[in-house]
């Protein structure tokens, strides 16, 4: 794999609400966390953590995303409370210098300003860590695609509750997408990547 420049670290949707205990509970997440947490310390400046904010009730939710808020209403801001919705602290810690964008919907590019600050930042790679491989990551790492934008997805610092649906990404993106996505593991990073 070539060297890194010009990147970010996006790490998608590492919440409470995605944590153990928590309504949409990850189980892979303990797991990972201790690996997105050493990219997020080493890269801080070059992090950017997205957040899926859930709307306020059902009825404020667009087309699809009604009936899907309506099976989930104990998940909306209304029923949440508390901090459901913050990044972990194993993650949180690094705000700033890392960013924090706010997302409503599965990519971090859709209707948010991830975008445009990229590009602003003149940045070309996005390295993805986070959660869930198969629904979040998946819908951010397309649209990065579309984009235009080198991908990096660091297999070990991905969960997922589907262990079929995680497997099923991780061959799709070595058969399917070899121009566009890489793959590496966390530990290669250090050697890939020394931003300036």
């Amino acid at each position: 794999m070539k060297p890194i420049k010009d990147a970010v670290h996006l790490c998608v949707d590492m919440q409470t609400i995605f944590a153990k205990g928590g309504i949409w509970e990850t189980p892979w997440m303990e797991r990972v966390l201790p690996t997105i947490a050493d990219i997020s310390a080493r890269y801080a400046a070059w992090t950017i953590f997205t957040r899926f904010i859930t709307p306020n009730s059902p009825e404020e939710a667009r087309g699809q995303w009604r009936p899907y808020f309506e099976r989930w209403k104990v998940a909306t801001r209304q029923a949440l409370g508390g901090t459901q919705l913050d990044l972990v602290p194993e993650l949180a810690r690094y705000v700033p210098p890392a960013l924090i964008i706010d997302k409503s919907t599965y990519s971090a590019f859709f209707r948010s300003p991830l975008a445009s600050l990229l590009l602003e930042k003149r940045v070309h790679t996005v390295i993805v860590t986070g959660a869930e491989t198969d629904v979040c990551v998946l819908s951010t790492v397309l649209d990065a695609v579309n984009l235009g934008f080198r991908v990096i997805i660091v297999e070990d610092a991905l969960c997922s509750s589907s262990d079929a649906g995680h497997d099923a990404l991780m061959t799709m993106y070595r058969l399917r997408f070899t121009e566009q996505i890489d793959l590496a593991k966390a530990e290669q990073l250090v050697d890939l990547w020394r931003p300036e």
